[in-house]
């Protein structure tokens, strides 16, 4: 299964829950996370590979915009926030089928956004993390599970 995070610039929340999922080592699940108003080649936030570098999860990233190519080489499209699936369902209505937000796809709730940790200290992206963390965990479950 590919796997497709989305989020705004692609520094912060889409490569956090991209190495969250890759350290988890699934068979047969490959990663890639994108923005949807990325500057190609820009790092991962300080922040994150902060919180990242805490929890020995390793990560080789730097931001990428979203591709027609990507968008058909996945399975499931998982966005950080209801806006980042409509911006992103209004460009390319054709994967509306396997695009969800990633609380969407694995909880019950009804706050369908990941907290966005830009421009926060480190206590922020900790909490982006946590939440990143837990969602990852619901994620593995479901992939498990079918």
């Amino acid at each position: 299964m590919n796997i497709y995070f989305v989020c705004t610039g692609n520094t912060c929340r889409s490569p956090m829950a991209a190495a969250i999922l890759k350290s988890k080592k699934l068979p047969e699940i490959s990663v890639k996370s994108a923005g949807i108003y990325a500057m190609p080649g820009s790092p991962m936030s300080h922040n994150s590979e902060i919180v990242l570098q805490e929890k020995q999860i390793s990560y080789d990233h730097t931001s990428q915009p979203i591709t027609l190519e990507d968008l058909q080489w996945a399975n499931l499209i998982l966005t950080m926030t209801s806006g980042h699936k409509e911006s992103l369902l209004q460009v390319f209505p054709q994967v509306a089928d396997k695009t969800f937000t990633l609380k969407e796809y694995v909880t019950e709730s009804s706050d369908l956004d990941v907290l966005d940790p830009f421009g926060g200290d480190i206590e922020t992206y900790r909490k982006t993390f946590q939440e990143l963390s837990t969602l990852m965990d619901g994620l593995e479950k479901k992939i498990l599970e079918e």
